[in-house]
């Protein structure tokens, strides 16, 4: 009972800063070989290379805008 007091306090301090949490950007990404191009949020592998971005959206057409 004594730990389940402060657990219960910090829980709602969890949840204030996971609500405050932004999603991770799209990039556009070209392979190297083939010059294919696909939008994702993580590295593709060592065939590939950042080309445009960072967006907002899967598709890669709206820019993310930075302040």
């Amino acid at each position: 009972m004594i730990l389940l007091r402060p657990a219960l306090l910090l829980l709602p301090c969890v949840f204030a800063l996971s609500a405050m949490a932004a999603p991770a950007p799209w990039w556009l990404w070209e392979s190297v070989t083939s010059g294919s191009k696909v939008c994702a949020q993580h590295p593709l592998g060592p065939g590939w290379r950042k080309l445009l971005g960072p967006y907002r959206d899967a598709r890669c057409e709206k820019p993310f805008r930075t302040r």
